[in-house]
């Protein structure tokens, strides 16, 4: 079956595509679910905003931490093994979620186990199969599997909301641990390392491009990966890559992704119309990231991210006046917002493979994600501790907002190094892949 697809009609690197989008989507639905618990979980336990928030901490943190080793540990044991065994992992935690009673289990299940299992399909997947799988086109498949978070919000966060409304918290935990199984024998049967393990060159590939095959890794995965950070903490565009993607999970993910539903529900909305706003937040998430995957492919990256983070910035400062307006202000925010949600995504992985190398990007951009999910983590608890100190968001939202105007002034300054400054990151090139 596989070889028929991979010498049929379309090039098989899409259905590579398709399906790491359905495990991404599935991976953004998980995330999406501690939006929608966090006033449950008060409510049954009689837990603090900050107690709750700390899970989501832990869980944002480890997300970003394990990408980098799981990159590398994908590199020795292949992203079908890796895919399958995350999942199987992601079910078993997600199952045992529903039995807590205290918080440390809600911090070991959903903050650490959880935490790692997402981190296993997360920072390296999207920069992984592009470069991997294409050259033509990377811009927009990138974006595509960036854009399956949003369209994992836009599903799961209202229908996660509607069934803890009428069913409970623990049956939208259920609901995600039964998609998570379900796609186990979809990575097995169909994902492959490589477009030369069923006899093609990547999508576009001429015999002259560069081969995506890193060369054979003989030590421990781990070490290579800590490796790989030590040369790359170097260069100062991995320093301005990971230090403006440390401010874009704080001021999406973390803030916005953990505290809109609760935040909404304050403005006096129900819990089903919070959600749809996450939802409809995801709905333009879809369009503006797959048009910046466009533009990645056309316009300088740099300019691009100028423009994501500065407006990006603006709209959170709005924020804390929208909520006075009721529901529209807050859909005006949802529309502008959305578009720029993430849309940093493709031009931050083109940055990555055109300044450290096609045959590194996988590892090097799971440490940059790793920055933007220490972000996320520290605006998860930062928001909700303030909230539990203040009463409000609004301060949470103010300084997130500046954050976001300093980053669109730091992602000026990428790709102004000399090339002397690159050479430790870069690996030898490898020979041209051979002919199918």
């Amino acid at each position: 079956m596989i070889a028929r697809l991979a010498h049929g009609r379309f090039h098989y690197a899409w259905i590579v595509v398709g399906v790491t989008f359905l495990v991404m989507l599935l991976t953004a639905g998980i995330r999406s679910v501690p939006g929608v618990l966090i006033l449950p979980l008060e409510d049954e336990f009689g837990w603090t905003r900050a107690t709750v928030s700390l899970a989501v901490s832990i869980n944002l943190f480890l997300y970003g931490l394990c990408g980098p080793y799981a990159a590398a540990l994908m590199e020795k044991i292949g992203m079908r093994r890796m895919m399958a065994a995350a999942l199987f992992l992601l079910t078993g935690a997600i199952l045992l979620t529903t039995q807590i009673t205290v918080p440390w289990q809600l911090y070991l299940l959903w903050g650490a186990v959880v935490g790692l299992g997402t981190g296993a399909m997360a920072g390296w997947i999207a920069a992984t199969v592009s470069n991997r799988w294409f050259v033509a086109r990377r811009g927009v498949v990138v974006g595509l599997l960036t854009a399956s978070n949003a369209t994992g919000q836009l599903i799961f966060v209202p229908l996660l909301a509607s069934l803890v409304a009428s069913q409970g918290w623990r049956s939208a935990v259920l609901l995600v641990a039964g998609v998570a199984l379900l796609l186990v024998p979809l990575a097995v049967i169909f994902i492959r390392n490589f477009p030369q393990d069923v006899g093609l060159r990547p999508y576009g590939a001429t015999e002259h491009d560069e081969d995506p095959r890193p060369r054979a890794q003989l030590g421990n995965p781990f070490t290579g990966a800590l490796q790989t950070l030590a040369r790359s903490l170097r260069s100062r565009d991995f320093l301005l890559l990971a230090g403006s993607f440390f401010i874009c999970g704080l001021t999406t993910s973390g803030l916005v992704g953990t505290h809109l539903i609760p935040f909404a529900r304050e403005c006096g909305l129900s819990e089903v119309t919070a959600a749809s706003l996450l939802a409809v937040i995801g709905v333009f998430d879809v369009l503006g990231t797959m048009a910046s995957g466009w533009l990645s492919d056309r316009y300088d990256s740099r300019w691009l991210l100028f423009w994501y983070y500065g407006l990006r910035g603006l709209s959170l400062m709005f924020l804390p006046v929208a909520y006075e307006f009721g529901f529209y202000g807050l859909m005006l925010f949802v529309v502008f917002y959305g578009l720029d949600w993430v849309a940093t995504v493709p031009p931050t992985v083109r940055l990555t493979a055109d300044i450290f190398g096609k045959a590194n990007v996988g590892t090097v951009y799971a440490w940059i994600f790793a920055s933007h999910q220490l972000g996320s983590a520290a605006a998860a608890y930062g928001a909700g501790l303030l909230r539990t100190w203040l009463g409000d968001y609004q301060a949470s939202f103010i300084i997130a907002g500046l954050f976001g105007l300093l980053a669109a002034v730091m992602v000026l300054r990428i790709g102004r190094e000399t090339p002397r400054d690159l050479l430790p990151v870069r690996q030898p090139e490898l020979p041209a892949a051979p002919a199918s």
